[in-house]
């Protein structure tokens, strides 16, 4: 079945009554989730009394040797976490000042934009203003940074990249993809975004390679479902939309550009892998209109509910204080928002960087990168405001080391 939105409400229709025919306990089952749901949700709350529920490593603990035992279960079950002092604060911090310059003296505030995304429309709070700036050397800089590489290997391993003799993608050269820059001021209140998931809303339920993903949730038991398993996650089809990504990536991410913390405008997550198995079954619970999915839309993030799932809003924390150069990274099918005001003192900037491995999937997107890069064009998946075209000291290929013109595709 190709992904379409034709007859729409059909198809969501007839996606609950096939899986009620072949689930009829599903009633049960979301009773289940929702009592292991309580307890991650109690979990949660103990861990952040404690200090965090987000684990938090050391990028020099686990940059010889990756994450152990432990480390990999703690991420395994909060689908999230914090790398501490990744890339060096000092040249973090230079490099951000030089973005900001570059941002002004290029005269990116004069530009008034002729496109929109309506990714985020549905959402509660309004709509961030997130810099559509791709190609600064700060961004080329910290995405080809050998610390990241290291960091995004590790991560790559956390989930199962190969089983029963197939690889479903390459853990260790990484696809270089462009994203944008936050920069939030103190006392903004414009930038808020409720409690979502990227990479597919209305897709999670009825395109089938995201069917074989929630295979165990849907159709056999949840507890086997295996949030970084690997297998399906390349062939995933999505509604085209400006701001989805196209590529597929092992965890969201970005690099604090400047301290922040709760109450700074910035990162709130539900640091749980059973949180999408909640809400996909909490969408074919009987209460739920028949051609509804708990208000999912296709081209838009997958909105958390107060009305569906007002559980998980117990189990959403703000980060804990990061600091220049520390990352912060989540699962793709992780909870996240962003504060609706910034209380704080000072900027909080970030670079948002995720790990996307190569893969046959992420090349084909590099095919397409590459000459918008060379051009100065906005990245293919995001809205084509092109700010950048004429912009003085913007980054170029000669500013690409051995490892970032691999990651870009060039060799």
């Amino acid at each position: 079945m190709a992904l379409s939105t034709q007859n729409l409400p059909q198809q969501i229709r007839e996606f609950k009554r096939e899986l009620k025919a072949q689930c009829p306990e599903h009633k049960r089952r979301f009773d289940d989730i929702s009592k292991a749901m309580e307890t991650e949700v109690e979990r949660i709350k103990r861990e952040e009394s404690e200090g965090s529920a987000i684990p938090q490593f050391a990028f020099s603990d686990i940059a010889e040797n990756g994450f152990n035992d432990e480390q990999r279960k703690r991420v395994h079950q909060a689908g999230c976490c914090i790398i501490r002092n990744t890339l060096p604060a000092d040249e973090v911090t230079t490099h951000n000042d030089a973005l900001s310059r570059y941002i002004i003296e290029n005269g990116y505030y004069e530009h008034v934009p002729t496109v929109e995304d309506n990714y985020f429309s549905q959402l509660k709070s309004d709509k961030p203003q997130i810099f559509g700036i791709y190609w600064s050397a700060a961004q080329i800089w910290a995405r080809q940074h050998p610390n990241m590489a290291v960091a995004r290997r590790h991560l790559n391993h956390l989930w199962t990249w190969q089983d029963k003799g197939k690889s479903f993608f390459n853990p260790d050269l990484e696809a270089s993809y462009a994203d944008r820059v936050r920069r939030r001021e103190p006392g903004d209140a414009t930038l808020g975004l409720s409690p979502h998931v990227d990479s597919g809303s209305v897709e999670r339920w009825i395109e089938p390679h995201y069917r074989e993903v929630y295979h165990d949730i849907f159709l056999g038991d949840w507890h086997q479902y295996n949030a970084f398993y690997g297998a399906n996650r390349i062939e995933v089809e999505e509604f085209p939309s400006p701001a989805v990504c196209s590529v597929f990536r092992t965890f969201q991410g970005w690099v604090a550009l400047t301290q922040q913390g709760k109450g700074d405008g910035t990162l709130r997550m539900v640091p749980s892998t059973l949180a999408i198995p909640y809400m996909l079954l909490r969408a074919i619970q009987d209460d739920v209109p028949e051609d509804d999915l708990c208000g999912a839309a296709p081209g838009r993030a997958l909105t958390v509910f107060q009305q569906w799932h007002p559980l998980l809003f117990e189990g959403l924390v703000s980060i804990p204080v990061v600091r220049p150069g520390d990352t912060v990274w989540w699962h793709p099918d992780t909870i996240h928002a962003v504060e609706d005001k910034h209380n704080g003192d000072g900027y909080s900037n970030v670079l948002f960087i995720g790990a996307a491995p190569d893969c046959e999937k992420n090349r084909h997107f590099l095919d397409k990168q590459r000459p918008a890069f060379l051009r100065g064009e906005s990245c293919p998946d995001f809205a084509p405001e092109h700010h950048e075209r004429t912009y003085q000291g913007r980054a170029s290929e000669d500013d690409l080391t051995e490892l970032g013109r691999r990651q870009m595709g060039f060799d």
